[in-house]
């Protein structure tokens, strides 16, 4: 009798459900003396995600097509062992600073801090030992009405990085019955220091079956942030009408592409500071699944790599090629500490670093 009690009792509190969703754990393993769990959250509507307090990451989201068929909208591996290993940092939470600082340096309160330098002679996604690769706290995971909840927790110990002070980091994961991914974080630090979080996970809403070339996209934008041959802004924005980065009517990109034109730039969104707001809808026309992308933040990096991921064996079995993701990276400015006219990435104790990103499905006819 013990026995079937303690059964029931571990599977009704690490399997819960309410209104329509579900959340529970779905296994472990350990790497470097470290728990790594995979926790899944479903909703009615046939969407599930899956989550692994390695990196943060957000490893899947598979949505139905306009015919039913289930598929995985985001490039990942099935298995926690592979995001283990070396990957384009496939749904990794990026910190503590996203994008890149120049000169892998800044300077607070007349104090020069010294950062890895990672990306000829800059500083990029956090250094060599960003957020990317470190072992989160999963600290609960619940059911609130309509809305189940994941959250993670990591300690960012000063100077890690180079960056400074000691930074408390909280991420929810949530998935509710509106077929809406909610991605929330939290932070604080004991001093002055540079924040800019992000999630790097690529989409294809094909289900990994075709490229993204052939998704219809439309951003809520009318400027990019000009960067030189590094990647890196030179201060000064740039209107899209008329170039290879307007995207306020929609367009596809293979036609772009083919000409020569590259994505892995940040877009100045048109919105009110700190509102959430729409900043980019994205079709499939032929699975008919469509990404409508919400944000509190001030840019959003669109990086669509062409680099051949034929080496990755992905969701399902499937197996990755050339311009087959597209990103969208909720983030401030990159380069911001450099250029003092770029909202701020300053957070001060006694102030909470927040941010929502919002990724809702839907299907059209």
């Amino acid at each position: 009798m013990r026995w079937l009690i303690g059964i029931c009792f571990y599977f009704f509190c690490s399997h819960l459900f309410a209104q329509g969703v579900s959340v529970y754990k779905i296994n472990s393993v350990i790497y470097d003396g470290k728990l790594i769990e995979l926790i899944g959250m479903d909703n009615s509507h046939g969407m599930s995600v899956k989550v692994t307090n390695y990196a943060g990451t957000l490893m899947d989201i598979c949505i139905p097509d306009r015919r039913g068929n289930r598929e995985s909208v985001v490039l990942g591996f099935d298995s926690l062992e592979n995001y283990l290993k070396p990957h384009p940092k496939f749904g990794s939470t990026i910190g503590r600073y996203a994008n890149r600082i120049a000169g892998a340096s800044i300077a607070l309160n007349g104090k020069e801090y010294v950062l890895d330098n990672n990306n000829n002679g800059n500083c990029i996604h956090g250094g060599f030992d960003g957020f990317h690769r470190q072992t989160f706290k999963s600290d609960s995971f619940y059911v609130v009405k309509d809305t189940a909840i994941v959250r993670f927790k990591y300690e960012s110990r000063h100077l890690d990085g180079g960056f400074p002070g000691n930074l408390s980091l909280a991420i929810y994961y949530k998935l509710t019955e509106q077929n809406e991914l909610v991605i929330e974080y939290e932070a604080v630090t004991d001093r002055a220091t540079v924040i800019n979080l992000t999630n790097h996970s690529y989409f294809n809403l094909s289900g990994g079956r075709n490229d993204v070339l052939d998704h219809f996209y439309r951003f809520y934008a009318d400027s990019v942030t000009v960067i030189n041959t590094f990647g890196l802004p030179t201060g000064k924005l740039m209107d899209v009408a008329n170039t290879n980065y307007d995207f306020k009517a929609g367009s596809r990109l293979r036609e772009r592409i083919v000409g020569g034109a590259k994505y892995d730039i940040n877009y100045q969104l048109r919105k009110e500071e700190n509102t959430l707001s729409l900043a980019a809808v994205v079709t499939d026309t032929v699975s008919g699944r469509r990404l409508c992308a919400y944000t509190t933040e001030p840019g959003m990096q669109f990086y669509v790599p062409s680099l051949d991921m034929g080496r990755f064996v992905g969701h399902g079995g499937k197996k990755y090629g050339r311009y087959y993701g597209f990103c969208l990276e909720m983030q401030h400015y990159p380069d911001s500490p450099h250029f003092p006219h770029f909202p701020t990435t300053v957070l001060l104790p006694g102030n909470v670093y927040r941010q929502i990103t919002v990724y809702k499905f839907d299907v059209i006819d």
